[in-house]
């Protein structure tokens, strides 16, 4: 079977199970999203959706946000991963975006990543969930599973790298839900600490399944 006839069938399992699939982050606009994400940064979603209801009460529009300090928004997501830089970073973007970019959070790669604390990956995001547009965002789930499963080779050692195999071999119109397939996949199933085999759908199509099976 060759690479691209796995792909299909790995493909076609994650769309037959969800069709329709986007971000378990909890958000109420394209700005609280883009909060949402960069907090999630070597954060868990769950945790991320317990600071954030309290956060976009307070700051829920960028000109609200760029009046606050860092200290006041740190008060409110201290129990997230780096809370010191990410409060900066917030605090921060929301005045570049409402100096700016007119309080409207911009809609392409290089703009999103002249933002404070926005990097290729969260841009990504951002355009898959926020614009619809065809993008594969890499986070430490998505890089492993790839890998797993040998859709990007072993050269593909960073994540602009398997950005770019994944692109090319996953079909443009597929390609955002893809991101979120293979992200929960490795969330849930695949994880970083042991490789559940046994309750995989699509181990007959990974050529790593026999290393991990215990």
């Amino acid at each position: 079977m060759t690479k691209k006839e796995r792909t299909q069938r790995i493909l076609d399992y994650f769309h037959a199970q969800q069709p329709e699939i986007t971000t378990e982050l909890e958000f109420g606009s394209v700005f609280q999203l883009l909060c949402a994400v960069v907090l999630s940064a070597q954060c868990t979603d769950k945790r991320v959706n317990m600071v954030t209801p309290e956060l976009f009460k307070i700051y829920p529009t960028p000109q609200l946000m760029a009046q606050a300090e860092a200290e006041d928004i740190r008060e409110i997501i201290s129990s997230v991963s780096y809370p010191n830089a990410k409060a900066d970073h917030l605090a921060r973007l929301a005045r570049k975006i409402v100096d700016d970019f007119n309080g409207e959070v911009p809609e392409t790669l290089d703009e999103m990543t002249s933002l404070p604390g926005v990097g290729r990956k969260t841009a990504n995001v951002m355009l898959a969930v926020a614009f619809g547009k065809a993008a594969m965002p890499v986070d430490t789930h998505v890089f492993r599973v790839s890998h797993r499963l040998q859709l990007v080779p072993k050269s593909a050692d960073t994540p602009e790298k398997v950005e770019r195999y994944l692109v090319k071999l996953i079909p443009s119109a597929l390609l955002s839900r893809a991101h979120h397939w293979l992200l929960l996949h490795g969330r849930y199933v695949c994880t970083s600490r042991k490789a559940h085999c046994e309750k995989c759908e699509i181990a007959a199509y990974c050529p790593s399944a026999k290393k991990y099976e215990q």
